[in-house]
């Protein structure tokens, strides 16, 4: 009964039409084994919330009532939801109040991340997934399964392909010179997070340049400012702008309070790495006569969002059997767990209005009188 409740409320929190959207998708092609399109969803968050395979996904939907499937059935019905959890996802992030479409116009923008899942048991075994999405159809046009150790496991652009004018968003993650010149070399342009410790900066001579000299004159919270600066990756230089905002004084001490916790876990923190905690900084090879500063900090501001729903999607994945079958049921596995984390983040967003008796009524509902 009280996995009923429990399920009822989070259907609560669905967007609008999603039934609709899973006959439109073709999710609904074939039913054999389960009576709804609700019962298949159901089905599907079991496998990617729960993190369990295939086949004890099956055996679990079958002891609920849910579904009687076998796991074989189970894949198939993923690979076929592809389409169905994109557009889930879509609808959710609007009802976040997220706008996923980038300010910079007239470009094909990217987004990469990376995260580690850890599949279940002593002997489990860690794969890092690399993913690309486009904006705004939240469309995985990559997804590469590495191991966590060895070559090419990190977080890099060359496990990408770019197109001309392609705009990419990263973290900081993939601030090195080599990848950025990797993306460049395709024609298409970059806007990540800087790494000041990873990405040596060079002025218009030649010369070292020192960022903190110029960051010093932003003293007030919101005040922003560019500065032309040059990279290099062996014989390749490559022309580009540091885009900044002072942080606001809560934002500062939330980030030096990150820092304290770093310096008790016994790690290095200096005066430079403080500093630069003031501020957001932005590198981009975009240039200037297409996107001001402004809309490069909204263009990050946007992936910044974006990585609020990632951190829980990380969260969420971290432990899951990952369907190693072929790209497009690992896609719609993907979409399943930012599902899952986006259903989280619209939950911690209505829990402060949430009714006194627990869940949401339905729009359609109607109150049952019990004499």
């Amino acid at each position: 009964m009280a996995e009923l409740e429990n399920w009822q409320v989070l259907r609560g929190l669905f967007p609008s039409g999603w039934e609709q959207l899973g006959r439109s998708s073709g999710a609904v092609r074939r039913l054999r084994g389960f009576s709804s399109l609700e019962a298949l969803l159901r089905t599907l968050l079991m496998h990617v919330g729960c993190g369990w395979s295939l086949r004890e996904t099956a055996v679990q939907a079958k002891l609920a009532g849910v579904a009687d499937v076998s796991d074989v059935t189970l894949l198939n019905r993923l690979r076929d939801s592809e389409s169905w959890l994109r557009q889930l996802c879509q609808q959710l992030w609007k009802d976040n109040g997220v706008e996923l479409q980038p300010s910079v116009h007239g470009r094909t923008v990217r987004l990469l991340d990376a995260t580690v899942v850890r599949e279940p048991g002593q002997t489990g075994s860690q794969w890092r997934i690399h993913y690309s999405l486009r904006l705004p159809t939240l469309e995985c046009d990559c997804f590469d399964l590495t191991s966590t150790q060895g070559p090419n496991s990190a977080e890099r652009f060359g496990h990408f392909r770019f197109k001309a004018n392609e705009l990419v968003l990263a973290d900081a993650g993939y601030c090195h010179p080599a990848g950025i010149a990797a993306v460049v070399q395709q024609q298409a342009d970059v806007c990540v997070r800087l790494n000041p410790h990873a990405l040596p900066l060079w002025d218009e001579s030649g010369n070292p340049y020192s960022l903190l000299k110029p960051l010093a004159k932003l003293r007030s919270s919101g005040q922003v400012a560019e500065w032309p600066i040059w990279i290099r990756s062996g014989e390749a230089e490559i022309a580009g702008r540091i885009c900044a905002i002072r942080k606001s004084r809560q934002a500062i001490e939330r980030a030096q309070r990150r820092l304290d916790r770093k310096q008790q876990d016994g790690k290095s923190v200096g005066p430079e790495t403080r500093k630069y905690a003031e501020y957001v900084l932005v590198f981009t090879t975009l240039p200037a006569s297409e996107a001001s500063t402004d809309k490069i900090l909204e263009t990050y501001r946007l992936r910044w969002q974006v990585e609020l729903t990632f951190k829980r999607l990380k969260s969420i994945a971290q432990i899951g059997h990952v369907p190693k079958h072929d790209d497009q049921s690992s896609r719609a596995w993907l979409y399943g767990k930012l599902f899952v984390a986006l259903l989280s983040q619209k939950l911690a967003h209505v829990g402060n209005t949430i009714s006194p008796w627990g869940y949401m009524l339905p729009e359609t509902a109607h109150p049952q009188y019990v004499a």
